[in-house]
């Protein structure tokens, strides 16, 4: 938007499938940002290890409807050979932590804790 007018402005703003920014400004970058990560239909999982806490500072990115079977392929292939069941907590399971199996439907932000044979 730094180098149109305000009438052209308002005019892509109100077209499908557009956001307004301005880096100059920054202006709107966190809805562009939301916009993009609903249009890719992503979902962020969290991982967690035994006796300890989630580590929220980078997690798995997946598509949405992905399951336990897709976040372990994930983190690494060879990760479903000892998959014994998953401990998932958020807005997917049940209660928390829910034990859940290879099908379980995750959820944007969930927490995931894997139990190896």
């Amino acid at each position: 938007i730094d180098a149109i007018t305000i009438e052209e402005v308002d005019r892509i703003a109100r077209e499908d499938h557009t956001v307004v920014v301005s880096i100059e400004k920054d202006l709107n970058m966190d809805a562009l940002k939301q916009t993009i990560w609903e249009s890719l239909d992503l979902l962020r999982v969290y991982t967690k290890r035994h006796g300890e806490f989630p580590d929220f500072s980078e997690g798995l990115i997946l598509r949405k409807g992905a399951t336990v079977e897709e976040c372990c392929r994930a983190i690494h292939k060879t990760l479903l050979d000892t998959f014994k069941y998953a401990l998932v907590w958020g807005k997917s399971s049940k209660h928390n932590p829910q034990r859940a199996g290879l099908s379980h439907l995750l959820c944007n932000d969930d927490v995931i804790q894997i139990v190896r044979k």
